[in-house]
């Protein structure tokens, strides 16, 4: 069995960062909007930081871009305690943008700028560079798997991670304006569950990963980015664990979350219910949270209801990454609603 109290890092991330510009007029329809928030995101970032808000020792494999916008971030990160040594600049290429509108309780648009983006230029060599042998999980999103290099990249990293007894988490991360056919994110998904361990996601994208049957392949390309994949999320469950997996966590809202296992046994991780401001950046503090338990050996029912708090205090703010909790933070707002047990 391998003994990783001696390893270095608790966890390492892959995958985008970007410069996250939220409304400020908060309920404004977006073409109405006057000004905005800068903050940093992009999923395994945002994952980064939180894990290292809650006390783990995180580091994070990203590009950015020779340009102002990576020195945002790269200062942020800094600034956190993130361990950064292991990004790398790209010349030729631009650190990615989100824009984000906040319109409660449940219209959240976003545009994306990611065309030439740095972080997508990811490669094996930045992979080999990488500390996957002193770290205790890798953690990587759906989106790394959009385009080359970063796809194969990533995939070479998990092959890594499984040769040296790293866990690897992977968050669906379904992000369909980012793949040139959505259908193909789940051809690469399922093509990569043999190398995880734990699956994170929500129903729409556990369906989306596991587009297999003729019916849902017949959609366009519009059909799937513009509407929910429906499915029977628990055969898509099934599936996804008889690829390799010991278990699934199935993000449910404001229920909070579910732990299927693969000998089919389900394990229900109550939410905590709170008024919703912006749910954006409320899954990245999940995976955050759910990857602090994990680290510490704690049972997948109340790791997740770790992440669950966590993600339950990120939709009452206006940010991602900057607003994650610490964990004397999400102890006490947990706490204060009976607890995690």
């Amino acid at each position: 069995m391998t003994d990783l109290s001696t390893r270095t890092y608790d966890s390492l991330h892959m995958g985008r960062s970007s410069i996250d510009l939220y409304s400020n007029d908060v309920g404004a329809p977006f073409e109405q909007i006057t000004s905005f928030a800068a903050y940093v995101g992009g999923s395994p970032t945002n994952i980064s930081v939180g894990a290292r808000r809650l006390g783990l020792k995180s580091a994070i494999v990203t590009g950015l871009g020779v340009d102002p916008v990576g020195d945002f971030i790269h200062a942020f990160l800094v600034k956190e305690g993130v361990e950064t040594k292991f990004s790398v600049r790209k010349p030729g290429h631009r650190t990615s943008a989100v824009v984000l509108g906040i319109e409660p309780p449940n219209k959240f648009p976003l545009v994306y700028y990611r065309d030439n983006c740095a972080d997508i230029e990811l490669n094996i060599d930045d992979v080999l560079a990488a500390p996957i042998a002193d770290s205790k999980v890798f953690q990587f999103a759906g989106t790394n798997l959009s385009k080359e290099p970063s796809r194969s990249a990533t995939m070479f990293g998990a092959e890594i991670a499984q040769q040296v007894g790293t866990d690897v988490v992977f968050d669906i991360d379904f992000r369909p304006d980012q793949w040139h056919d959505p259908r193909a994110f789940g051809v690469v998904c399922r093509s990569a569950m043999h190398l995880v361990d734990i699956v994170i996601g929500t129903k729409d994208e556990i369906n989306a990963a596991m587009l297999v049957d003729t019916a849902q392949m017949s959609l366009t390309h519009s059909q799937v980015s513009d509407t929910k994949v429906e499915g029977d999320v628990n055969t898509a469950i099934k599936t996804i664990l008889s690829l390799g997996p010991k278990a699934v966590i199935e993000k449910v809202g404001a229920l909070g979350a579910r732990v299927h296992w693969q000998d089919g046994r389900v394990e229900e991780a109550p939410g905590f219910p709170v008024e919703i401001y912006n749910i954006l950046g409320a899954g990245d503090a999940f995976g955050a949270g759910f990857i602090y338990g994990y680290v510490h050996g704690w049972d997948l029912r109340r790791a997740a209801r770790l992440g669950n708090a966590c993600g339950a205090i990120v939709v009452t703010k206006h940010g991602c990454a900057n607003f994650m909790p610490t964990y004397d933070e999400v102890m006490s707002f947990a706490n204060e609603r009976g607890g995690l047990d």
